[in-house]
């Protein structure tokens, strides 16, 4: 099971520090996630993750970014119906970097907005962070 750490920064953590403690949160969770690590950070948000690889183990990376940057996504859980998305948003034009269910969800997320997660037939929990 993937392990997820973040926290919302205050200004009054400079930007150095913020690098610090979502790394030292993300080293501390290496017994969940032994075969990668990743970060996003943004002045509104602060996200790591560390990643067992079940599906896709060489290119699933997390954070995961849509092409646009707007969107990022932290994931853990499986996604029993990736495939038939995968192929539904294809035929929409959708192009895919990866074999990964986080790279469907992204692309749902994108096509559907949060609506889309009605579609997904897995293991998940949501969490959604407004950080425009």
């Amino acid at each position: 099971m993937c392990g997820i750490t973040g926290f919302l920064p205050t200004a009054a953590i400079p930007p150095h520090e913020i690098r610090l403690l979502i790394g030292r949160m993300t080293d501390a969770l290496v017994h969940r996630g032994p075969d990668d690590a990743g970060e996003f950070i943004a002045p509104q948000v602060a996200l790591g993750v560390r990643r067992l690889a079940i599906i896709d183990r060489a290119h699933g990376q997390q954070p995961m970014a849509s092409d646009d940057g707007r969107l990022v996504l932290v994931f853990n859980g499986e996604i029993y119906n990736y495939l038939e998305l995968k192929q539904a948003l294809a035929t929409d034009g959708y192009v895919f970097r990866t074999q990964s269910d986080t790279e469907v969800v992204l692309r749902i997320l994108e096509r559907h907005g949060v609506e889309g997660i009605s579609r997904l037939e897995g293991m998940f929990l949501l969490r959604r962070l407004g950080c425009a």
